[in-house]
Formats: structure tokens, C-alpha cells, sequence
């Protein structure tokens, strides 16, 4: 298989075991409609005003007779009316520790409110628990989830499709063939020359597949989330923890042996400062990836909340000061809301080069050799050989140019 085929499928398959990117942090009930469902994760693909999608629920119970079960449903809906679950109010006996008559008590108080009103809320609720047993792991398939499907599907039929032009020897034996095939030869070369090989040098060829992957992938879910009824799967930290997980795992794999010297026994520092340093080299293995998720989730959640809280202010506008304010404030908003989102355009290419170098920088980091034998000649030449270098010339502003040893000229026979 090729090899960038094989780490796109790895990144796949990666994705594919996230547990609904992580929970996801909302869902809209029928009828009312979030407007951060954008940023925010959730159970529906909302394609507003043409109605939404539900996604299937999936979760890991623990009976109330001690066995482990799965029990799936095709939506929320099915899931609040088939009564086997409730919503997380954090008040169900086994949360709260209530006694036996204050549960009764609990159940006769939600009998009374009536099975409409609890299925309402069932539905309003960020998270489900069983009604009897303990709840293990939700993994429902999320909003943002669905759209990594969406990215990773794009990028590996996109390189399969570059993949097959290079085999029939299009872009190999001779020069790449359309706009398509010269737009990503262009940003695989740069990937290559600019971000791969300075970074990690004569190694950069073994990690470059894993480093094209993440590339495109990140820029392609940063693009997917500016399209109408998209969602930017990059804005779930769970989605930006995984990728900065494939970062940490190949920089500790690839590390050298002068690389855990650096952690572990730290060269050229007094022995009596050696152990505070080493907890902190042991930090900054967690932090580099931590810092690595941080940034991306930040940067693409941030963009779309300035849009919302931009085309917000018509509304706010409206309601405060009358419908006039509100159409009197709307160019105004509108037109900033259009250039955020044409720096959103940039961010997207922006925060995928950004990911990819700093985790080039962080593996060649680790792979590259260290030589200490030479710390302290400082790439001087030994007294005895100045005695044949040239004489030191001094030009008109009097700066100094040191020229290089020479050898002495043999002796007339």
C-alpha cells in the first residue's frame, strides 16, 4: 500500500474510535434550533430552515444485574421514548445517594409531570444515563465526529486519485497535468521543502506521509466548517487531542538516545541542579502536545464566535432599541462579519501550517544526533596552527577579516 494511503487509513481508523468526539456538549430539541450549533458539538445535523438529521446513540451500560451491555438507538428521540433512558440531572439515586423513600419520592414527583414533558426534557439534555444501571461510555456519533468522516474521506480520495496519476507516471515522468493535480503537487512540495526538511533533515522522508496527512486533514476540516450547514470538526478539543496524540507518540518513538539523555540526565549542568530539571524536561513532553491541541480547538472555535457575536448585535440592537437600530446597525455587522469570515479563509490554511510545523519541529527535535564531544572547542584552531595562518587584514572601516590557515610553503632544494 502507499504510504500516504496507509497513515490516511491509520487516521481514519483513529477517528472512527472517538468516542462522539469526546461527548458532545449540546443538542436541539425539535423546534428550537442553537445558534452556536456551529462551534458547539451536538446529537442532529442541523440543515436549518430545511429541518435536521438525528444521529444514532450508542452507549456502554452496566445492568442493574452486574452485566455489561450496548444498547443502540437510531436517534435521541427513540432513546427519551423508549423510557430506558433519562436525562443527567445528577439527582437519580444512584448519583445522589438518596434513601429508598426519597427515590420513591423522586419517581412519583416525575409520573406527575407527565411522560410529555419528560420526553421535552429528556431531549433538552446535554447527556443520557440509563434509567436502571450505571452508564460506562456514551459513544454516540456526534456532529463533529461525522464531519472528521467527512474530512478524512475527502483527503484520502483526493490522494488516492493523485496516487493512480503517479503511477501511470504523470507528475513522475513528466510535469503535472491540470489544475487539480498542480494545485497539490504545489502544496506537497511546500510541505516537503519547507516544513519537512528543514526541520528534520535527512530523515524527513519517513516522517512525510504522517506529516502530509495532518496537512490536509486539519485544512480540510477548517474549510469544511466555513461551508453552509458544515460544522469545523478542528473546534472539538477531542478531535485536536487526538492528532496532537499522533504527534507525542511518533517524537517519543523517534526519540534518540542523546533525546532521553536530555530528559533524564540533562549534559553540561551541575549535578546539584540536575534534578530539578529533570521534572520539568518530563513536563515539557506533555505540554509541547498539550499546547499543540490547545491552539488549534482555540483558534478555530474563536473565529466563529466573533461572526456570531457580530451578526448577534442586529438582533440585540433590535430588541433593545426597536427594528430600526436593529436595520440601522445590520450593514455595519454584516460587512464585518464577511471580512472575519475571509480571515477565517486564512486561518484555515494558517492553523494547518502552523499544527504541521510544530510537529515536524517536535520530531526532529528528538530524532536529531547530538554530538557533546565538541562543546567546548567552540570550533577554534589550536594555538600551534596560528603561527602559519595569514596576517589579520583590517579594511578602511576598520572591521577585521580573519582569513582562513594556510599552509607553510615548502623549503627551496
Amino acid at each position: 500500500m502507499h504510504p500516504y494511503h496507509r497513515n490516511v487509513l491509520i487516521l481514519l481508523i483513529a477517528l472512527l474510535a472517538l468516542p462522539a468526539g469526546a461527548r458532545a456538549q449540546e443538542h436541539e430539541s425539535e423546534g428550537a434550533m442553537n445558534p452556536i450549533h456551529h462551534v458547539t458539538d451536538g446529537y442532529v445535523l442541523d440543515f436549518a430552515p430545511f429541518g435536521e438529521v438525528e444521529l444514532p446513540r450508542i452507549f456502554v451500560v452496566r445492568r442493574a444485574d452486574g452485566g455489561l451491555g450496548v444498547d443502540v438507538y437510531g436517534s435521541t428521540h427513540a432513546a427519551c421514548a423508549s423510557g430506558e433512558y433519562v436525562p443527567a440531572t445528577g439527582e437519580t439515586p444512584e448519583a445522589a445517594g438518596m434513601e429508598e423513600e426519597g427515590a420513591e419520592e423522586h419517581a412519583g414527583a416525575e409520573e406527575h409531570a407527565g411522560a410529555e414533558g419528560a420526553e421535552a426534557e429528556c431531549l433538552e439534555a446535554e447527556t443520557l444515563v440509563p434509567a436502571r444501571g450505571k452508564l460506562i461510555a456514551d459513544l454516540s456519533i456526534s456532529r463533529h465526529l461525522v464531519f472528521a468522516w467527512v474530512g478524512a474521506l475527502i483527503v484520502l480520495l483526493i490522494f488516492v486519485s493523485l496516487a493512480r496519476r503517479y503511477e501511470r507516471g504523470i507528475g513522475r515522468d513528466t510535469a503535472p497535468r491540470g489544475a487539480f493535480q498542480n494545485l497539490f503537487e504545489t502544496l506537497i512540495v511546500f510541505v516537503r521543502d519547507d516544513i519537512a526538511r528543514p526541520n528534520l533533515g535527512d530523515k524527513y522522508r519517513r516522517y512525510l506521509p504522517y506529516l502530509l496527512t495532518i496537512f490536509f486533514f486539519i485544512l480540510t476540516c477548517n474549510l469544511l466548517g466555513l461551508v453552509p450547514f458544515g460544522a469545523t470538526a478542528t473546534s472539538n478539543i477531542a478531535i485536536t487531542g487526538v492528532l496532537a496524540t499522533f504527534t507525542f507518540i511518533l517524537t517519543q518513538l523517534g526519540g534518540t538516545k542523546d533525546y532521553w539523555k536530555h530528559i533524564f540526565w540533562p549534559p553540561g549542568v551541575p549535578t546539584l541542579v540536575k534534578p530539578i530539571l529533570i521534572p520539568v524536561e518530563i513536563l515539557g513532553l506533555f505540554t509541547k502536545p498539550f499546547a499543540l491541541a490547545i491552539r488549534l480547538f482555540a483558534n478555530m472555535t474563536a473565529g466563529h464566535l466573533v461572526i456570531l457575536s457580530l451578526i448577534g448585535l442586529i438582533f440585540t440592537f433590535g430588541s433593545l432599541f426597536g427594528a430600526g437600530a436593529g436595520y440601522g446597525v445590520a450593514p455595519v455587522s454584516v460587512a464585518f462579519s464577511l471580512f472575519i469570515y475571509l480571515l477565517e479563509l486564512l486561518v484555515a490554511f494558517i492553523q494547518a501550517y502552523i499544527f504541521t510545523m510544530l510537529s515536524a519541529l517536535f520530531i526532529g527535535m528528538a530524532v536529531e544526533e547530538h554530538h557533546h564531544e565538541g562543546h567546548e572547542d567552540y570550533g577554534l584552531q589550536p594555538i600551534a596552527n596560528l603561527e602559519h595562518s595569514t596576517p589579520i587584514l583590517v579594511g578602511q572601516d576598520g572591521d577585521q577579516a580573519h582569513t582562513a590557515p594556510v599552509a607553510e610553503p615548502a623549503p627551496a632544494h
